[in-house]
């Protein structure tokens, strides 16, 4: 099952001092061997949150979103997904960037996308939004993420 990771889940990756840390770069590790696609928004959203709010220097958040890139493979926005986009905020009360992020990782394939935002468990024109930091969810992301080692991670 094809997934991809909102910007949340990236953000945890990158702070060592998030409590979702450890996590976080695992799931990311495990994607790199997994069917995952990452939007092109969700990484420039990555950078902002690291500069702007985590304000870590220009050089370690480019070096931190390359290591992202060497093994997530990149879908940019098409100009189709901004009307995909409008009609999933009029239909769903999403958030514009989040219903931008939806559309671009929907027509790249993604069924999943994992984020700790409040929309957990919900499925919206065909992607599933999954929490994961909530232990409930752990055998879904097992199906979706194999373990890079062959154990749990």
């Amino acid at each position: 099952m094809r997934l991809t990771f909102d910007t949340n889940v990236l953000v945890h990756a990158a702070d060592r001092t998030s409590e979702h840390h450890d996590a976080a770069a695992s799931l990311v590790a495990r994607a790199a061997v997994a069917d995952c696609v990452q939007t092109l928004q969700s990484f420039s959203e990555c950078f902002h949150v690291l500069r702007r709010k985590l304000r870590v220097e220009v050089a370690e958040a480019r070096r931190m979103l390359r290591s992202f890139r060497d093994v997530l493979p990149v879908a940019a926005a098409s100009p189709a997904d901004l009307d995909v986009a409008l009609d999933m905020v009029e239909r769903h009360r999403l958030a514009f960037w989040d219903a931008l992020l939806g559309a671009t990782a929907r027509r790249a394939g993604c069924r999943l996308i994992l984020t700790e935002d409040g929309q957990d468990g919900q499925s919206l024109d065909g992607l599933l939004y999954v929490n994961p930091f909530n232990a409930d969810n752990a055998k879904l992301l097992d199906l979706a993420l194999p373990s890079t080692n062959g154990a749990d991670p």
